[in-house]
């Protein structure tokens, strides 16, 4: 498959078929992630399947050829210990010696004490290809290089590939269809709340959470080089990145008129490559770097304690652990609408657990609940569906009894993740403080 260009946001793919295998106990299984057109790998076996294949047989024969007597007479046979190269099976031809290492039972009996070393054994890493992926992880943000998902993702996944996707949507689509190991996205601001149509794509998807990251957010208001503020007549930038600057665009003066966009980096990036010298953007330091802007007014956010949340998706859960601080996310619904609500969190308050967050969204598929009563006639109400956040690691014995107790009071319960908390956000805090003194 063509490799996808982090420079420009990702909007369409090529579905990979993926293969399963059923493991059986008590057997190993050696599995070979191969790709049917012929690509070169310097330090693999093989340049196709068939080659690849055919390398396996050939390693086969030689352990089978070792475990046979020695003393066996045939033009097959070598009385040295060793086998003669195969050429070829069935046809096909290696592209590399697989000669194996051969065993000397009677290496006690030679009195030089270096041929009494034990060899390595031979591992999967020596028998499968190199990566099709390169060695670092592909992680999917959405928006475009200078973006704060850029940063949140960079962090989360230090000397990653970070790819651009143009749509939230895209970005969890990368990741099921293995165009991507990793997504970071954003879930809620602590001025701006909830990024709703995120929750509402984790419950449409299958991705698992892995992990969280909290970046502090930190805009700049950005014009092209040599515009003076006075001259701005316009300010572009992200709906939230908007409101959040709102007071400071008001204290500089700026009688400009607000315009939002997707994303505040892509306000940036809009700016220079239309050469708007009467248009400002609020964006990141970063972006101003990437796309040649100069810095009108750092810290221009009415609040400093602005940070963003992100949670890492991947396709598999992590194993949860208790030997460190772990949040586990759920999210359930009832049939009988609210009155469940009481009885879940009970469930986590008898056990001493913590809940960080309590997010409702009304359910697409029942949003209307009618009721029925004869005294004061039929009544409409929504449906929710309730995501929680809890202080405690699915390892623990409590988090456990308390999702059975809370699966008896509802119709739908799902695990979200089990991923080990972000305690950093102190430490990067007092490094910014310390950066703007």
């Amino acid at each position: 498959m063509q490799a996808i260009s982090p420079s420009s946001p990702l909007v369409s793919f090529i579905p990979i078929r993926r293969r399963i295998t059923r493991f059986a106990p008590n057997k190993l299984f050696v599995h070979c992630i191969y790709r049917s057109d012929s690509v070169y790998f310097p330090n693999g076996v093989g340049s196709s399947r068939a080659d690849w294949q055919s390398s396996c047989a050939i390693l086969a024969s030689k352990v089978a050829a070792q475990e046979q007597p020695t003393d066996k007479s045939g033009e097959d046979y070598v009385n040295d210990g060793s086998t003669d190269h195969v050429a070829a099976i069935n046809g096909h031809k290696t592209s590399m010696d697989l000669d194996l290492v051969p065993l000397n039972k009677d290496s006690s009996d030679d009195g030089n004490s270096n041929n009494n070393k034990l060899m390595k054994p031979l591992t999967i890493t020596d028998l499968s290809p190199a990566p099709m992926h390169g060695s670092h992880l592909r992680v999917a943000y959405q928006g475009v290089p200078g973006a704060y998902s850029e940063a949140a993702a960079e962090r989360a996944y230090p000397n990653c590939e970070a790819i651009p996707c143009d749509q939230f949507e895209v970005a969890f689509q990368a990741v099921e269809l293995w165009i991507a190991d990793r997504a970071v996205l954003p879930i809620e601001n602590s001025l701006g709340g909830s990024i709703h149509r995120n929750y509402d794509l984790l419950l449409r998807h299958r991705l698992h959470i892995v992990g969280e990251v909290q970046l502090p957010v930190h805009h700049c208001l950005l014009a092209l080089p040599g515009v003076r503020k006075e001259y701005i007549t316009r300010v572009i930038s992200h709906p939230q990145a908007l409101a959040q600057c709102e007071l400071t665009l008001t204290k500089l003066g700026l009688n400009a008129a607000r315009e939002a966009v997707d994303d505040t980096a892509g306000a940036a990036e809009y700016i220079a490559t239309n050469n708007l010298r009467d248009t400002a953007a609020i964006a990141s330091a970063r972006a101003a770097e990437l796309y040649g802007l100069q810095i009108l007014a750092d810290g221009i956010h009415d609040d400093s304690n602005n940070v963003t949340r992100f949670v890492m998706l991947a396709r598999e859960p992590i194993i949860p652990r208790t030997d460190r601080p772990f949040k586990t996310s759920i999210v359930f619904a009832h049939e009988q609408g609210t009155s469940v609500l009481f009885k879940v969190l009970s469930a986590f308050a008898f056990r001493n657990i913590s809940l960080t967050k309590i997010e409702s969204r009304p359910r697409r598929s029942c949003p209307i609940r009618l009721v029925d009563n004869a005294n004061i006639g039929t009544a409409k109400h929504f449906e929710y569906m309730f995501y929680v956040d809890f202080e405690a690691s699915m390892a623990d014995v409590r988090a456990q009894n308390a999702l059975a107790e809370v699966q008896e009071f509802t119709s739908f319960l799902r695990l979200l993740g089990s991923y080990p908390l972000d305690m950093t956000l102190g430490a990067h805090q007092a490094e910014i403080s310390k950066t703007h003194q």
